[in-house]
């Protein structure tokens, strides 16, 4: 067990068209804080709109935190307010480690999550923050927040505190997964220890397409 964290913001969004630079598109990127208590299922926050379920939501992606501390990282290096949800995350968390072992676990009263992934930025993003090269900067400040999976529904609301529970013997860490996204080059032992790994099956299709290729 570790100290405590806080939910500084719950975040949801419904399907909104966004403009910018040309590109229109319509997502659930939107994320606003919202008052009182929200039930968390096993098909992520009611009443939150997943739009790319291609690339978003699913099994093992039910749920996108992102640190506080993160937050006020970005509001120090571009100078400027980043409010709680512009990410697109469901829960603002404060003291949230920014890298998880895949498997750790939160727990928010009855709610327990358990890490699968990494964000990994998309056009969405970059359209959200009014920013075409926000992506690059997304990356390359690797502040990539972490996605869940929904082990036991509850509530949460903000000011509930929060659990870290790290899980033994942790190998693969959700910054190994972020990385991995962008390399061309893999190495076959690595790829199998990701694979042994409670990964999002997204992620472990693409793992798995990896190592086909070596």
């Amino acid at each position: 067990m570790q100290e405590r964290m806080r939910i500084s913001s719950v975040n949801i969004g419904a399907a909104e068209k966004i403009d910018h630079a040309g590109k229109s598109m319509t997502t659930g990127i939107c994320k606003r804080p919202v008052a009182g208590a929200i039930r968390v299922t096993e098909q992520g926050l009611e009443g939150d709109s997943i739009v790319d379920q291609k690339h978003h939501g699913g099994d093992d992606q039910e749920i996108y935190a992102y640190s506080q501390d993160d937050y006020c990282w970005w509001k120090e290096a571009a100078g400027r307010e980043f409010p709680a949800g512009l990410f697109g995350e469901n829960l603002t968390i404060d003291g949230l480690p920014s890298n998880l072992f895949n498997g750790d676990r939160l727990l928010v009263c009855e709610v327990v999550l358990e890490a699968t992934s990494a964000r990994i930025p998309c056009g969405p993003l970059a359209t959200r923050m009014e920013d075409p090269g926000f992506g690059l900067a997304f990356r390359q400040a690797a502040r990539h927040g972490t996605y869940f999976r929904v082990l036991n529904s509850g509530t949460v609301q903000a000011g509930d505190s929060v659990t870290l529970v790290e899980t033994a013997g942790g190998a693969v860490t959700v910054l190994d997964l972020f990385r991995f996204a962008y390399e061309t080059s893999h190495d076959a032992e690595r790829l199998q220890r990701f694979l042994a790994a409670p990964i999002a099956a997204r992620v472990r299709s693409q793992v798995e397409a990896a190592l086909a290729k070596i």
